[in-house]
């Protein structure tokens, strides 16, 4: 947490988009004054941030004359006066900012401004991580929504359950419950593209974790890859792919994927 008695009493920011900031998040505030405030590139300290993708600091918000004062009011109505904002990059783009305050005219300490730098870092990373999910899925969208796609071309069917494994593995590591169950509701429809309408009678019922598993072995993974790719551990892998083994009635790892592939529950 970023707002703490050692830190920064208060602590807010939002993202950006179409050069504008929204403060849309708030630790510490005693009013809402601040709750939505739209806040132009280059206006105030977060305007600066946003426009020069560096972290800015004032003491004394109200009186410092490197800003604008285009928000005095709701400022003032919290009672801020030591203010830093670091931005959120990603990609090199300024994709949110993060504020850290105090309510006394007093410098930042290196420990809080640390900590305000190290979530920004954390929230990049989780930011990165929901582009690459929404571009998979979007993918796995484009494919699903035209089943014109002819599964039996090579490329076209290796394409599918590339992007099949990455969703899986993807979906296994998330923290997220609605991006998670979103990303494994598109995964299951990109594994149908292979039924048709009718479906062989599937005498095994793998559990989501086996077919994580499958998924990532049928790429060529190892147990340690596997382990990485699903934030799980290599023991755990081993558990989940003997199960998937023995309910396929497979002897050998590849022997599974063979297995759960002709039941269509791979691609």
């Amino acid at each position: 947490m970023v707002a703490s008695d050692d830190g920064f009493p208060v602590a807010f920011g939002g993202e950006v988009a179409g050069g504008h900031l929204r403060l849309t998040d708030f630790v510490g505030t005693l009013t809402t004054s601040m709750n939505n405030l739209d806040v132009r590139a280059g206006r105030g300290v977060g305007g600066r941030v946003v426009a020069s993708g560096k972290p800015i600091g004032v003491v004394d918000y109200t009186s410092d004359r490197s800003i604008t004062h285009d928000y005095d009011g709701p400022v003032q109505a919290e009672g801020l006066s030591a203010v830093l904002a670091v931005p959120v990059r990603v990609g090199g783009t300024c994709r949110a900012v993060l504020y850290g305050a105090i309510r006394q005219r007093v410098p930042v300490g290196d420990r809080a401004k640390d900590k305000l730098v190290g979530a920004s870092r954390r929230l990049a990373g989780e930011l990165a991580v929901r582009d690459e999910v929404d571009r998979r899925v979007a993918m796995a969208e484009t494919i699903t929504a035209t089943r014109g796609v002819d599964v039996s071309d090579t490329a076209s069917l290796e394409e599918l359950r590339s992007v099949h494994s990455e969703l899986c593995a993807i979906a296994g590591s998330t923290q997220d419950p609605g991006l998670q169950h979103r990303m494994y509701a598109v995964a299951k429809r990109l594994a149908d593209l292979r039924s048709g309408t009718t479906q062989p009678p599937v005498n095994a019922a793998l559990s989501r974790r086996e077919t994580d598993v499958l998924a990532q072995i049928a790429l060529g993974c190892t147990n340690a890859d596997t382990a990485a790719r699903l934030s799980l551990a290599p023991e755990t892998v081993k558990a989940y792919l003997r199960s998937a083994m023995r309910k396929l009635g497979a002897h050998t790892r590849h022997e599974a994927v063979v297995r759960a592939r002709s039941a269509w529950l791979l691609p």
